[in-house]
């Protein structure tokens, strides 16, 4: 991997790379709009959750392209900002869980699904287009596992969507922004592992070179 050693990532340069990213933060950024605008009309928390996830993923796709071309170790550190990142995201969600129960909030049924299906659309059309680079490094595979993530988060979502037109209830609303909070958190400690561990390595490797480079003293 192109992390394990400190030096400018030249893959990372990849026009491709860069589109990629680009067109991801474009329809991540959209997508936010859409859904928070339509999780409020709704009363969501899936939804709101879901939108609140979006924007999230643009900061990450902006990340990652501010770092392309810049040496590994950058790479590595924006990856622990986003794996904290998406901690926070799902301890949030959590704690709006308690908020809308104590609220008793019933979702628009119809307009919730209708609009996770469209997420769901985006979602998948960005996995698609990442989906190439999702091996390159710990920064690149956070990409990666923040857009599956959500996919999954969008089908749950639609279930929800028919929990609540059956039942005329909030909880499933709620179970699935439980859900997509634990995706959160899961995603955020195995992006922390991995990117602990590139800089483990990469550390390892330093002190293997210092200890090379360092002249032999005479008896």
């Amino acid at each position: 991997m192109s992390a394990c050693c400190d030096h400018t990532d030249h893959n990372a340069t990849d026009p491709r790379v860069r589109l990629a990213l680009i067109i991801a933060l474009v329809i991540n950024l959209a997508m936010f709009i859409i859904e928070m605008g339509g999780g409020a009309f709704a009363q969501s928390v899936g939804l709101q959750a879901d939108a609140i996830d979006f924007l999230g993923d643009s900061m990450n796709y902006g990340l990652s392209l501010a770092v392309l071309g810049m040496a590994a170790a950058w790479h590595t550190r924006v990856a622990l900002v986003k794996a904290l990142a998406m901690l926070v995201f799902g301890l949030w969600v959590w704690a709006m869980i308690v908020v809308h129960w104590l609220a008793g909030t019933v979702p628009e049924a119809p307009l919730m699904g209708g609009i996770a299906f469209m997420a769901m659309l985006a979602n998948i059309l960005c996995g698609v287009i990442l989906f190439r680079f999702r091996a390159q490094d710990a920064n690149m595979a956070s990409v990666w596992i923040c857009t599956r993530n959500d996919v999954l988060s969008n089908i749950a979502v639609m279930i929800a969507a028919s929990g609540v037109w059956v039942s005329d209830s909030g909880i499933p609303d709620l179970t699935v922004g439980a859900l997509i909070g634990g995706l959160a958190i899961s995603g955020g400690i195995q992006v922390l592992r991995m990117a602990l561990a590139e800089r483990r390595l990469r550390v390892d490797i330093e002190d293997a070179s210092s200890v090379r480079s360092q002249p032999l003293s005479g008896d």
